[in-house]
């Protein structure tokens, strides 16, 4: 998609730096996925201490052992 943008150039040439990205297309786009996972774990941990998993630890060792 083609959009239009005012974008700030210091940020920008920040960005790429610490990215290695070489376009602002890319630095744009791996900026919008890590916007993403950061919203995404926010959510996630809002139910810290809220769920109960009832895990059985040697079954699950004893299973990985077998993949292994």
């Amino acid at each position: 998609m083609r959009t239009t943008l005012d974008l700030n150039e210091t940020l920008l040439a920040e960005a790429m730096r610490w990215t290695g990205e070489t376009t602002k297309t890319a630095v744009i786009n791996a900026a919008l996925r890590e916007i993403i996972k950061s919203q995404k774990r926010g959510k996630l941990v809002e139910f810290a201490g809220k769920l109960h998993l009832d895990i059985d630890l040697d079954i699950t060792r004893k299973r990985n052992e077998l993949h292994s």
